[in-house]
């Protein structure tokens, strides 16, 4: 069930205001005048990463390159992804090598790594997205994460002529339970936010109890509070889940 994904800001035309978007608006509103920043967008799954970028990118009138990564299988290596990765950015935007990506890039107010990236499975039935892919390596996706990071020091300059925004959940199976590394970890979660802080503007989406209620009220107007209340016990920040559950428990599956 993917009716409340949102990949386009038009797919989500019952958008609320929350503290979380405000703070996000903020700091994309500086990419119009500003080069060299990267904003990274966590939340766990479910939470919206992508309905308050596409929000806030449409508001502010943002020119971006959203980036896309069809993978083939979810086996693939991390190198292999890697390697896909790169291939298809410089086929995406029609140039050989990978200075002209970097060329091409700085063209844009950001580049974004998104829905287009890490669900296009969504978009396209034969291809499998990024999220999939994570989902099955687990922490053997570590490879990938390290490539990127020698990669954007050994490029540290021509980063600074470009603006990256991306969104991630980290996520992991523990016992059988998807975990977020960005949300879901206490201490752990704490400090490795704390780790990211040094490099990237981190912008969180998450929300309060009463921000959750208005959204899922305007979803779906018929409820009341204390209908909605034991789903946000069940789901916390995750307002996709929330709304899909309410919307199975409303049609008796």
């Amino acid at each position: 069930m993917v009716k409340f994904k949102v990949n386009i800001a038009e797919d989500d035309q019952d958008f609320t205001v929350t503290a979380a978007y405000r703070k996000l608006f903020k700091q994309l509103k500086e990419l119009k005048t500003c080069k060299g920043r990267i904003i990274h967008v966590i939340g766990a799954p479910g939470t919206g990463k992508s309905a308050n970028i596409y929000t806030a990118v449409n508001n502010l009138d943002l020119n971006v390159y959203n980036a896309i990564l069809k993978l083939d299988d979810i086996h693939q290596s991390s190198m292999d992804v890697y390697n896909k990765f790169f291939h298809s950015l410089k086929e995406d935007m029609k140039v050989k090598g990978v200075d002209e990506v970097f060329e091409r890039a700085a063209e844009y107010d950001a580049v974004l790594l998104a829905d287009r990236f890490h669900d296009s499975h969504y978009l396209y039935d034969d291809k499998v997205g990024f999220s999939l892919w994570m989902d099955h390596k687990g922490f053997r996706s570590f490879p990938f994460y390290l490539s990127l990071v020698l990669f954007y020091f050994r490029n540290k300059s021509k980063f600074r002529r470009l603006n990256l925004v991306f969104q991630t959940a980290w996520t992991f199976r523990v016992r059988g339970v998807k975990k977020d590394l960005c949300t879901d970890f206490g201490l752990l979660t704490k400090i490795f936010v704390s780790f990211l802080n040094i490099f990237f503007v981190v912008v969180e989406i998450s929300y309060t109890e009463s921000e959750i209620i208005e959204i899922v009220k305007k979803r779906m107007p018929g409820l009341g509070d204390e209908d909605i209340r034991p789903y946000i016990a069940c789901y916390g920040n995750r307002i996709r889940f929330i709304l899909e559950a309410i919307e199975k428990s409303q049609h008796g599956n």
